[in-house]
């Protein structure tokens, strides 16, 4: 610990994570987890609510000075070799991400980049639709940027990064982002698009189908399902549920 403080360092934090995690291994539920994974990564073997009983009064506990520090901790847990690091990172990204700001956006898509795939990309939204959300037209100039890039999962950051939003979502550029992206064979990108329509559509359905029908099919038939997968429940005037 640092003198005159109970606060802990990064290095200690890390040594607290490992700790932490260590005896809850699972060598059975970790050949699982990398089968579904498509044997992109390493597991512990550890359920998601077991990793974050251990592991969440460390995050709370830790509670980074600045930005860097915050960067530190992260990346980290990023090189870490097995995935349950990756998912504590996110998490605690997640919970200091006001600490974060636009000039540290570069530095999180360079974590979308990096040992990418669905689970740590879409958990990492919840760093990066805040920042961009605070930081106005120059949030959004980034987005515009981003939902170019030859990444695709940075594509599809960009694509997602306004859920949630309802009546502040940006609209113009939900659409926008749809319409630029159709044209990709990419399953992610297609499912991210018809993702980010149907989380409007709780807001606004008549404006997701009238969008809709303004693509005369240009569009893949999974993002239109995706997109309108809750119209017949909206029209009827059901109140949402969770979404899943």
């Amino acid at each position: 610990m640092r003198a005159g403080t109970s606060k802990q360092s990064v290095a200690e934090f890390h040594r607290a994570v490992r700790a932490a995690l260590a005896p809850l291994a699972n060598a059975s539920f970790a050949e699982g987890m990398r089968a579904y994974m498509r044997d992109r990564f390493e597991y512990l073997g550890i359920q998601t609510p077991i990793r974050r009983a251990a592991v969440t009064p460390l995050i709370r506990a830790f509670k980074p000075a600045d930005a860097a520090e915050l960067r530190k901790a992260a990346d980290g847990l990023w090189k870490m070799r097995e995935r349950e690091n990756q998912y504590v990172a996110v998490d605690l990204l997640a919970r200091y991400q006001a600490v974060l700001n636009l000039e540290d956006l570069p530095w999180l898509l360079d974590l979308v980049r990096e040992k990418s795939w669905w689970d740590s990309v879409d958990a990492l939204l919840k760093a990066v639709g805040p920042i961009v959300q605070r930081s106005g037209a120059k949030g959004k100039r980034a987005m515009d940027a981003a939902v170019r890039s030859q990444n695709l999962w940075v594509r599809r950051i960009a694509m997602l990064h306004q859920l949630g939003l309802r009546d502040e979502t940006d609209t113009a550029r939900l659409f926008r982002y749809a319409e630029l992206l159709a044209p990709e064979k990419e399953f992610f990108i297609r499912k991210a698009i018809g993702w980010a329509l149907r989380d409007y559509a709780w807001h606004d359905w008549r404006t997701v189908e009238k969008f809709l029908k303004s693509t005369h099919g240009g569009l893949s038939g999974l993002s239109v399902r995706e997109a309108s997968k809750n119209f017949a429940k909206l029209k009827r005037g059901r109140p949402r549920k969770s979404q899943k």
